[in-house]
């Protein structure tokens, strides 16, 4: 995608942070802008510094198929067709998976992962019927590709949206509709303060808040990248059809050596010669898919 300007985008998670700095990225570009996020007093701060009658905002919340659907149309009846999708709100719990409870697990799940779904199943098949083109953009993070103890279920999530967002790519290829993954690492954000959204129809825990921990995360984050630059190397990255959006350049080493691993791992010796035929038909499909994906 080359050209930004008249389109309309729809960014979850859109008052503060990553989401915010996209909302003013877009807006430098021409493009009419409506922010989701769950509270209505950020949504109303981020309005007022935006202080833009091309952006509006919506309060819902991503976990729900009805809320999601609600603010789809309402968000295209006052800024037009939306074509831009930024599946981006998401939450973190900073601990181990053994530590955690049920309603651990749907309540991230339902944010990091359905929500991304549901941004998909809304606005996917508008787009494809409209014929229009657009791109579609779920944050992922460093978190899909390097896992550790903590966060235990925050990886899960984003490891899946990772493996959703490569599949997407290939299906909506033919309809001009690019797709792809933004895998920060650190950002100046509120996503240490998740726990203030956590809804109380989920509030059993495997393990208590840890307030000393919140805090030194809150100090942490500080250090992060700034959303404006992160939201600049995103739109170059629309603009270049990438899949993957690498803004944080301190993981490239990091990378590699779970990639050697990998690698290293794999046994040695050859398969039998039907499996290889089989194999080498799906990997001659895959490498087309690719290449159209790429525009190439």
């Amino acid at each position: 995608m080359k050209d930004f300007a008249g389109r309309t985008a729809f960014i979850t998670g859109g008052a503060n942070g990553i989401g915010l700095g996209l909302a003013r990225a877009l807006l430098a570009e021409g493009v009419k802008v409506a922010i989701a996020d769950i509270r209505q007093d950020a949504i109303d701060a981020a309005l007022d510094a935006l202080d833009s009658h091309e952006a509006t905002g919506l309060c819902m919340d991503v976990s729900s198929r009805t809320e999601f659907a609600e603010a789809a149309d309402e968000a295209e009846r006052r800024l037009g067709p939306v074509s831009l999708v930024f599946n981006n709100a998401g939450i973190n719990l900073f601990q181990t998976i053994d530590e955690s409870s049920y309603d651990d697990w749907d309540w991230v799940l339902g944010v990091n992962l359905h929500g991304v779904i549901n941004g998909v199943q809304t606005f996917v098949p508008r787009m494809k019927e409209r014929g229009k083109g657009g791109h579609v953009v779920n944050t992922a993070s460093m978190a899909s590709f390097l896992a550790g103890p903590v966060p235990g279920i925050y990886n899960c999530s984003k490891f899946a949206v990772r493996g959703l967002s490569e599949s997407l790519r290939y299906s909506l290829a033919p309809h001009r509709i690019g797709v792809s993954a933004l895998c920060p690492g650190l950002v100046k954000s509120h996503i240490y303060a998740s726990d203030d959204v956590r809804p109380e129809a989920l509030a059993s825990r495997g393990k208590p808040v840890d307030a000393a921990f919140n805090a030194q995360l809150a100090k942490v984050h500080e250090a992060g990248m700034e959303p404006e630059e992160v939201a600049a190397k995103t739109i170059e990255a629309i603009r270049e059809n990438k899949f993957y959006i690498f803004p944080h350049p301190e993981f490239r080493d990091e990378l590699r050596e779970v990639f050697d691993e990998i690698i290293a791992d794999y046994p040695k010796g050859d398969a039998p010669v039907e499996r290889l035929a089989f194999e080498r038909g799906r990997r001659e499909n895959y490498r087309k898919a690719r290449a159209a994906a790429r525009g190439k």
